[in-house]
């Protein structure tokens, strides 16, 4: 059994949509890569902070999931990062409402002692520093390393973000992350910009128009499976992550087929996240829907075609 560490936040959320609104639920970017991962046969932790506000029965969560949550530490008197956002109608953008750090604020991340070893590690968007403090506790260097990181993070810490770039395998950002990256508009040129950085491959994300992957000279497009309806995106980047790293771990190849593979594993997954609100769904989300929804991916992009 492959073994994942997952670095990134445990929140509370708080999300209007057009669809109605959510009050203070749990989220964040480790809670659905966890959550995500738990759909594989994968030893996984998840490294975080919360406060003493966080509820027990948000942590048990975990456990059920079979996540270790021994790298969660829980401050006494503290408060848990949280973050109110609301969404436009046409739910691809959103207003920040309220952001507090709180605990996340002085987070010095510690790697549990039987994952320091972790085959695959999966580097939440958070602040590079955190990042490169990570990798600096593997005792050996992973098999694969993936980041996620988000324009603040270029905007504010350039050099800490280029640091990390260079010590990484797999980097996953937006399209318009990554124009802003590279100052190049093709996404082809963008990425091989971003390989010269460090990453072997680039995954960009393109939201409801699915995500691409490159390696080299090669490309592989990942449809996003067309929905009836589209609840809360808030933990469809992460979810995807989740589904990315956990299938990778399990599979324990890395290869450029397994890679787009695991793509089409994170694309699946993110497709259930979105049907309702934070978390709801992957907590309820059974092994035969997950199968039935990876064969509609496997009707949308297969056909023969005839050259005349």
């Amino acid at each position: 059994m492959g073994k994942l560490l997952i670095v990134g936040s445990v929140a509370f959320d708080d999300i209007e949509t057009p669809f109605g609104k959510s009050d203070k639920i749990l989220g964040g970017a480790g809670t659905f890569i966890g959550l995500a991962a738990s759909q594989f046969k994968v030893e996984s932790a998840v490294v975080s902070v919360v406060g003493e506000d966080f509820p027990q029965e948000y942590l048990d969560i975990f456990t059920a999931h079979n996540i270790d949550i021994s790298g969660i530490e829980v401050v006494k008197g503290g408060k848990t990062f949280y973050w109110k956002g609301k969404y436009h109608n046409d739910l691809n953008s959103r207003d920040t409402l309220v952001t507090e750090l709180n605990t996340m604020a002085d987070f010095n991340p510690i790697v549990p002692d039987n994952f320091k070893n972790a085959d695959v590690v999966m580097l939440g968007n958070l602040h590079p520093n955190i990042q490169l403090g990570v990798i600096a506790q593997m005792k050996e260097r992973p098999k694969l390393i993936i980041a996620d990181t988000m324009n603040f993070w270029m905007d504010n810490t350039w050099d800490e973000l280029m640091e990390v770039i260079a010590k990484i395998d797999v980097l996953t950002i937006n399209d318009e992350e990554a124009r802003q990256m590279t100052s190049e508009y093709s996404l082809v040129k963008a990425a091989a910009k971003i390989q010269e950085m460090g990453p072997k491959y680039v995954v960009i994300k393109k939201g409801e128009h699915g995500a691409l992957l490159f390696h080299k000279e090669h490309v592989f497009f990942a449809p996003a499976l067309p929905l009836e309806e589209v609840f809360d995106p808030t933990g469809a980047g992460d979810t995807f992550a989740g589904g990315f790293a956990g299938y990778l771990a399990e599979s324990k190849n890395i290869s450029f087929e397994s890679l787009k593979n695991a793509i089409i594993h994170g694309s699946n997954l993110a497709s259930f996240s979105v049907e309702r609100f934070g978390t709801e769904r992957m907590l309820e989300l059974e092994k035969h829907e997950v199968e039935r929804r990876l064969m509609q991916f496997k009707e949308l992009t297969q056909f023969n075609i005839e050259l005349t």
